[in-house]
This record gives C-alpha cells, structure tokens and sequence, in this order.
C-alpha cells in the first residue's frame, strides 16, 4: 500500500481504533477518523468525521475514498443486540460503496467452551448470548465477502489491554497497582491466558489490510507467550514497585453482583473464558505472514500504566469533568463508536 491510500477508521476514539490510528499515521499513511462526535485527541492532525455508525448513508459519506475501512466499533455491552447487526451492515454498504477492503476487529467469544488453544478452525459453538451474536456477525461478514459485495477479513484477538482498552485486564488492575489498592482478577488466577496489547492488535489487523492473501479469511493476531493471571498481576505491581495484592471472583459472585448492577449482569456470562485455559494460536498468521515481533508483557504494562498516571493527572487537573477514557471491568469492548 501507497501513502495515498486512504484508510476509514470507524470507531477511532476507542482502544482498538485510536491504535490503528496512530500506527498508520506513523507509516505516513493518510487517514480518516469516524466516531461520534467529530473530535478526537490526537497529538497530530488527521481528518475526524462526526457520523452515526448504524445509519448506511452516514457510513457511505464517511467511507467515500477509502482504500480500506477499519470496523473498530464496539457499542455498550447492554446496546449489542440492537445496535452491532446494524453497525455491521452499514459498514459493509460504506466499504462496498468504496471498493474498499474491510478489517473487522473480531474476538473470540464465539468459540465457547474449548480444551485447548484456539485455532482459526475451531467450530463456533458459543456459550454465551455474546458470543452467538459474534458468530452471527462474522458469519454475516463472510456471507457479503462470498456474494462479492465486499472484500472482507476478520482479525481475532483475546482479551486487550492497553491505553484506552475497556477490559477485564483494565482498571481493577492497574488502576488498583497504580493506587495502592487490591487489584481485583474474575477467575482463576492460575490458568493460562494470552493477553493482548492493543498496539499489536493494531498492527496485527494492518497487516491483514496490506496482505492479498489474507482477504475472505479469519485470522488469530500473534501474542507472546502465555501466562497466569497471577503473574501478569505479579508483573504489574512489580513495575510500579509493590507487593502485589489481588482477589479472585469467579462467575457466581459476578452473577449475584448482577442482581443490582446492569454492567455486572452482562458481564457475567463472559467470566467462563477467566475459568479455562485462554490460549490464542496464532501459528496460521505466522506462517502466513512471517514470525512476528510483539510487545513483551513487561514493556505492554509500562505502557499501559504510563496511559493510567496521564489520565489520573488529566483528572487532578479537572476535577469537576468525567473524563471520556474512563474503563470498566466488564467492558471487554475495544472501541466506541
């Protein structure tokens, strides 16, 4: 790809989408920012478009140009049912529209239940209304991708963590680390998992835009090796030089939670994931696409806790102002429209 290229970025303000922002305007690419508002804290110029993720027209306006559309979006957990299907489907008219290739953001809630690491091939046998929608919408994806209406690719990743990432590895970790409190883990602590930094997941999802190859395809974005959760708190708290102190809730606990707490109650079919291994394999994209280079767990969370003090420095300074970075647990969501 050329730097005259144009690449949409749809939901830029959020973790996933603000990643791919930044990564492209480092290669010097041009690009086009579309979220909610028409504004953005970039710390350099890019062209930001106000639209409506949902409305066709919007999206087709937006998308006028481009050489590839990013679908970064990510409504709240309690908007998913009414408003992701139609996110999708404007999106694919926007790119269609543009004969662009499309990138969907993509996790892996659709696999459900597993015994082992996950692979591209696994069969979606969701567990959770979550991810039976996930599987709806990449089915819907590909289904476009067949009939010729759009050039599609789908890139999978586990659970994000990073500046801007609204996850389970967010505020009740390094929030905690960062203020002396107990950090506060949803599972078992001593399962293998695949955290992913969003730089990566950026990166990952670029390629996958750059690759002829990978086009009509579902692609798992590399990780580094696995670890514990107990460790990547241990890492955590080591880095901003305390003993690490953590307690671990399981699925029951979240469930009872959700009696009063909306967030909570949508949260809890998800902790399943925290209660098995959490194992991404990324061995087709690697040998597809070459061994790559990823963000070690220790450099990731120097980063995401640099991320942290800014924003609680940002908030000392306007104390009287909700700060729109501000995370939740049990918003696995990377991006916001």
């Amino acid at each position: 790809m050329t730097s005259n290229e144009l690449h949409v970025v749809i939901g830029a303000s959020g973790g996933t989408g603000s990643a791919i922002v930044r990564e492209l305007v480092a290669r010097g690419k041009q690009v086009r920012g579309v979220n909610r508002s028409g504004h953005a804290n970039f710390p350099f110029d890019i062209e930001i478009l106000k639209a409506d993720a949902t409305d066709p027209t919007h999206i087709r306006e937006v998308c006028q140009g481009a050489t590839v559309v990013y679908n970064c979006v990510n409504p709240p957990f309690t908007q998913w049912t009414e408003l992701f299907p139609a996110v999708m489907e404007a999106t694919i008219a926007g790119a269609a529209a543009a004969n662009a290739k499309y990138v969907f953001a993509d996790d892996t809630w659709m696999y459900g239940k597993v015994n082992g690491p996950m692979t591209e091939d696994l069969p979606c046998r969701p567990v959770s209304n979550k991810g039976v929608l996930r599987a709806w919408l990449a089915e819907m994806l590909l289904a476009a991708h067949s009939k010729g209406q759009v050039q599609a690719v789908i890139g999978r990743g586990g659970e994000l963590y990073g500046p801007l990432v609204e996850s389970v590895l967010g505020q009740n970790l390094f929030g905690a680390a960062l203020s002396s409190k107990r950090a506060t883990w949803f599972g078992n602590l001593d399962l293998p998992l695949t955290p992913l930094f969003i730089d990566d997941f950026a990166r990952g999802l670029i390629t996958l835009a750059e690759q002829d190859e990978a086009i009509g395809k579902v692609w798992h974005i590399p990780t580094p090796e696995p670890i514990t959760g107990r460790e990547f708190v241990r890492l955590i708290f080591e880095e901003v030089g305390r003993v690490p102190r953590v307690i671990a809730y399981g699925s029951r606990v979240v469930k009872a939670l959700g009696l009063f707490w909306s967030l909570a109650r949508e949260g809890a079919e998800m902790i399943y994931q925290f209660e098995q291994p959490f194992v991404i394999d990324s061995s087709k994209y690697q040998s597809a696409f070459g061994k790559a280079t990823v963000t070690s767990y220790q450099e990731g969370i120097r980063q995401t806790l640099d991320w942290y003090r800014t924003q609680t420095q940002s908030r000392s300074n306007e104390p009287r102002q909700s700060h729109p970075n501000k995370t939740n647990w049990v918003n696995t969501a990377t991006l916001k429209p």
